[in-house]
């Protein structure tokens, strides 16, 4: 029996701790998450989903802040004596004292094809920037930020219109077996971890709540790759009238360049706002005005008196006088 602890926290991260508890040849001796945190409008104390997995499974759970810090809890993992530690979207960094503990190693599932997008946010930052493909990595952790050895690969082609939330899913489904498939190779000595290239290096930062603001000087398809990167969080978004426009889903109509230099609507029409920019045309289909749920981009426009020829605008217009 290999016996591992699963260190995660978020919902994608979920259905591969069920079937590490449902595999007959893997015991799951603890999980390790984040503490609870406040969320909603009620600022109501939450449980992270993995957690709440783990007691449903009765599988000992332990929160902590920092594990690197945490020395009660690292003596407990050392009584443990787990052959793995198996990381997916733990949101902490393990100092070389917890690295120590497993017999064998602790393998990280990271989601990119490694070394492309080492960091926190793999996911929106591979869509955000139009790449076609994409991935998930399982590797050996070491010190330095998702720089550990390879142990295995799965890719995923993105397509045009997939937005964060569907890469995510993907991902959660696909996880599973990678991991398992992982930890029963290293264990029997069948996968031999490989060094990742040099070339192709890059770093997937968090994005910030001002990197949603739309730029409309930018090409239709730049604006459709921010937007459908954006659903989770922060939410593409852009002004009208002096007030915050979320983009919800867009669609692009074509690519070729266009003589303007700023965007502004062509068309008004049921499937959504026609946007014609400097490279393109791009149709707005789903929005979310302010204190207002999403609804389609045609009701809004009729709403609003949106006309052909206006021009969104990248902040509140403040008149003098």
């Amino acid at each position: 029996m290999i016996k591992i602890v699963y260190m995660a926290t978020p919902e994608i991260a979920v259905k591969s701790l069920e079937e590490l508890i449902k595999n007959k040849e893997i015991e799951v001796c603890a999980v390790v998450t984040q503490p609870d945190r406040p969320k909603g409008r009620g600022n109501k104390l939450t449980a992270p989903p993995v957690k709440v997995c783990a007691l449903e499974n009765n599988i000992k759970c332990y929160q902590t802040e920092k594990i690197s810090k945490d020395k009660e809890l690292i003596e407990e993992l050392k009584e443990l004596n787990p052959d793995f530690f198996i990381t997916f979207a733990f949101g902490q960094i393990l100092s070389e004292e917890v690295l120590e503990i497993p017999q064998n190693c602790t393998v990280n599932l990271h989601a990119s094809l490694l070394p492309k997008y080492r960091g926190a946010n793999p996911i929106q930052r591979c869509i955000y920037n139009g790449d076609k493909k994409t991935g998930i990595t399982t590797m050996l952790t070491v010190l330095a930020l998702d720089a550990g050895d390879i142990c295995e690969t799965d890719e995923i082609d993105i397509t045009e219109n997939m937005t964060d939330i569907e890469l995510k899913e993907i991902i959660s489904n696909k996880s599973p077996k990678l991991i398992c498939s992982t930890i029963k190779g290293l264990y029997s000595g069948i996968i031999k971890p490989q060094k990742q290239e040099e070339n192709g290096v890059c770093i997937a930062k968090k994005f910030t709540k001002e990197d949603g603001l739309i730029d409309w000087k930018r090409s239709a398809e730049d604006i459709h790759n921010q937007v459908r990167s954006m659903v989770d969080f922060p939410t593409a978004y852009t002004y009208i009238n002096n007030k915050m426009l979320k983009i919800i889903e867009t669609n692009i109509i074509d690519r070729d360049e266009n003589k303007i230099k700023e965007s502004e609507i062509s068309q008004i029409k049921k499937e959504g706002i026609e946007i014609i920019t400097p490279i393109g045309k791009i149709l707005i289909k789903k929005v979310k005005p302010e204190s207002k749920g999403i609804m389609n981009a045609y009701d809004f426009a009729n709403g609003a008196k949106l006309k052909p020829g206006m021009k969104f605008e990248e902040k509140i217009c403040i008149k003098e006088g």
